[in-house]
């Protein structure tokens, strides 16, 4: 018997809730217990070029107060800073600080860990083929950074 329709989206959800829980469970353990998930997509928004608040907006698909708003919050926590543009004074650019780039680059290290340990459980075989079929069925911008606005407001 097949599964009904609503399931699969249910499932896909819940494997990224695990996998977002346990990643951010380790954040926290490897010293970045303040860092929420909606941040992760922000701090891969703002990259290691920076980025304006507009662009960040427009790249989440929120506004650029809802954008404001969450670099505040990354920022107080120390994930980010504001700085002058260079090339024009009247802008600010919203950077990643060493402390931001620490947890992307333990984020990076801990997913590959979590991928490990859901390829010893189902078998690498099993969790290429998954992959191969995710691949196949989602479009192929890996960085689609929409998702906080298509889900509401940050």
């Amino acid at each position: 018997m097949s599964s009904p329709g609503f399931e699969l989206p249910l499932r896909l959800l819940l494997a990224f809730r695990v996998l977002i829980d346990e990643l951010h469970a380790e954040l926290a353990r490897q010293g970045h217990p303040d860092i929420r998930p909606m941040h992760g997509f922000v701090m891969q928004a703002i990259g290691p070029e920076g980025t304006t608040a507009v662009e960040l907006g427009r790249t989440l698909g929120v506004s650029k107060q809802a954008a404001g708003k969450t670099v505040d919050t990354l920022e107080r926590i120390g994930y980010v800073e504001r700085t002058l543009d260079p090339a024009d004074t009247r802008r600010k650019i919203v950077r990643l600080t060493p402390f931001g780039l620490d947890a992307l680059n333990r984020s990076a290290r801990i997913f590959d860990d979590l991928r490990a340990r859901w390829s010893a459980e189902l078998g690498e075989d099993r969790l290429s083929a998954l992959e191969s079929d995710l691949r196949r069925m989602t479009p192929a911008n890996l960085w689609r950074l929409d998702t906080p606005g298509w889900f509401g407001s940050l």
